[in-house]
This record gives structure tokens, sequence and C-alpha cells, in this order.
């Protein structure tokens, strides 16, 4: 089975590759059918999920699937929240990227004393563009923001997400445990279930 992954992100495109190809699902990146980024003018991930998975499914007419995530932080109201990709960039101009947008979340950060957070993972897949019933599923990955960067690993907020039944950052756990428990991993999980029960 063919999926297209409606993103560009190697690093998201590896993670996922990792859930679905022990089940015989070989995912495409959009980018290498010649699919251009689609829009996420949303203020909701479901809503931006299901918009780049039917954009994706509409120019390949393939089954798409599209991950929308990002981290929401308590004290700032849920923010970055569907902004995480582009938080810095938004706000100050510039090159989108992962240190500016940390640099930028402790600057809004600073002087709070919750350091609550939690990952996001809304999955969409649409068996095609028009799909009446897109599968969807939601998953949450709760730790706190920390004020200097731990580990090596992931990618975007990773090094400053700590869990504290962990003990340890995203950006310090391997590639195995971080899908295992991840809010994309959860998420995975239960849309996968959704495929066994409406299979493509």
């Amino acid at each position: 089975m063919r999926l297209v992954l409606a993103s560009n992100n190697a690093k998201k495109m590896k993670e996922m590759s990792a859930l679905l190809t022990p089940l015989g699902i070989e995912l495409v990146a959009q980018g290498a059918l010649g699919v251009p980024e689609a829009e996420e003018p949303f203020d909701t991930f479901v809503e931006n999920a299901l918009a780049k998975a039917r954009h994706a499914a509409r120019l390949t007419g393939l089954p798409a699937i599209a991950d929308d995530s990002g981290l929401c932080v308590a004290a700032l109201g849920g923010a970055p929240g569907v902004q995480s990709a582009r938080y810095a960039q938004l706000r100050a101009g510039g090159e989108k990227s992962d240190a500016r947008n940390n640099a930028q979340l402790l600057a809004d950060l600073a002087g709070q004393s919750d350091r609550r957070g939690h990952y996001v993972s809304v999955l969409v897949l649409v068996r095609h563009d028009a799909d009446p019933q897109p599968l969807i599923a939601e998953g949450e990955w709760h730790g706190e923001l920390l004020d200097a960067p731990r580990g090596e690993g992931g990618f975007g907020y990773d090094p400053y997400f700590f869990i504290p039944e962990l003990g340890k950052s995203v950006a310090e756990l391997d590639a195995e445990t971080k899908n295992r428990l991840s809010h994309r991993g959860q998420a995975m999980a239960l849309l996968l279930d959704k495929l066994k029960r409406q299979p493509l």
C-alpha cells in the first residue's frame, strides 16, 4: 500500500516511516511526487491536517496522510500551538528554524513559574480528496519546559521538552522509545487500529 505523506519534513518522514513500514505501508513524501506545501490557515490541528491530506490526495490521486502537530504551553495560553514550526518567524520575521523557535519560546517563558506543556499530534488519513469519512487520530505527550537544552536527538522543541517520569528530555531518548511514547506514536497507534477496522 502506498501512502503520500503530506509533508516535506525529512525527520517527520523518518519517524512515520518507522511506524508504518512494518505494516507493509510504503510512505512517499509529497515532494517526491511534485506536490507543493499546502496552506495551513486554520486555528486547530485537525483542520490543518485535513487540509494538507486532501491537498496531497487531490494532486496525486493516492491516499494521503497528514500530521499537524505542535507544542502547547499552559503559561502561554496554548501557544505556540498550530504555529509551532513558524513561531519565531511569525513573531519576529526572518528564516524558519528550530533554534529561533526555541529562543523565542524561552524568551516568552522568562519569569514564568508554570512550565507545563504538551505536544499534540493529529493524524488524518484520506482515501481520496473527497473522502467523507477521513480517519482521524489524536495523541498528547505531557511534560515540562527546560531553560537549557538537553540531548542531541529529536527535532523542534525536543531538547527543551522534559518528561518527568523518564527523567529525560525528548532529545535524550532513543528513537524507538520516542516513537513508542510520543504524541505522534500515540496518534499512529490509534490510527492503525482504525485502519484495521476500516481498511483502505
